[in-house]
């Protein structure tokens, strides 16, 4: 069980670097974005535990999820790709890798502390300098038509305010024939995976987030999945905004959920 948990209300964001002293890249274009300050200000008061966090609450499995999203991606060497509510950058580094010195990863989140904590990662690996993080909304991407190779998602999309709005934007950034891999919680159809799931929160997460100080942060993780779609249902919208094709793969006996699909 991932705290992922933790991505609940992101909604996304433009262009960072160095006017500020952890960021190395030159422009940081703030945007106006589309979210509540509370949620902007739970994602950077829960930065600095977020790793620890997600390691502990998931036994480590959450790198595998996050490296079956990068694969089917199908993000490839000397492409450019955009990790969208990126975090503290798993997924970016992934790709990162994937792409190679020639390719190029756009990471954008609407978190400022989450952003510079993935530049001070990225900055202790030389490997990872083809990334450029941006502050932005993922319900106005600052790019244009068909700008990228491909494109991820993690913990991102159960949290926007307008999904319909974030997945056509989506569409319209990738280019034709590529694909987007969206990793999140399942709302599972099987009423003994769903109350699993509500357990582990109520006797897992909020007591571990409790020793952090955050256990009313995490409280709201039964109600953000309740609200979330199921697989079927984000094949559906995939379909309806314009995709050619979507499928959903559940992971982890049905707890995790990757939507895949295709421009």
């Amino acid at each position: 069980m991932a705290t992922m948990l933790l991505l609940p209300f992101r909604t996304l964001i433009p262009s960072f670097s160095s006017s500020s002293s952890s960021f190395s890249s030159s422009n940081f274009r703030p945007a106006p974005l589309r979210c509540s300050n509370d949620r902007q200000a739970l994602f950077n008061r829960i930065a600095p535990v977020y790793d620890n966090l997600n390691d502990l609450l998931s036994l480590g499995q959450h790198r595998i999820w996050k490296r079956m999203t990068v694969s089917w991606a199908g993000a490839k060497a000397g492409d450019h790709v955009l990790d969208i509510c990126c975090g503290s950058g798993d997924l970016s580094f992934l790709l990162s890798q994937k792409v190679g010195s020639d390719g190029k990863v756009t990471g954008l989140d609407f978190s400022k502390e989450q952003l510079l904590i993935a530049s001070s990662k990225q900055h202790s690996k030389n490997c990872f300098s083809n990334i450029e993080w941006i502050e932005g909304d993922a319900l106005d991407l600052p790019f244009s038509n068909g700008s990228f190779d491909a494109i991820t998602m993690g913990y991102g999309l159960r949290n926007v305010v307008d999904r319909p709005k974030a997945m056509q934007e989506i569409l319209r950034v990738l280019k034709a024939g590529s694909r987007v891999a969206i990793l999140d919680f399942n709302k599972s159809e099987e009423l003994l995976t769903s109350t699993i799931t509500e357990w582990m929160i109520d006797n897992v997460v909020v007591p571990v987030a409790s020793a952090y100080g955050l256990s009313e942060d995490y409280k709201y993780l039964k109600t953000s999945i309740r609200g979330f779609l199921t697989g079927k249902e984000l094949e559906k919208l995939a379909l309806e905004v314009g995709f050619s094709s979507a499928r959903h793969y559940e992971l982890s006996g049905g707890l995790m959920g990757c939507l895949v699909a295709m421009r």
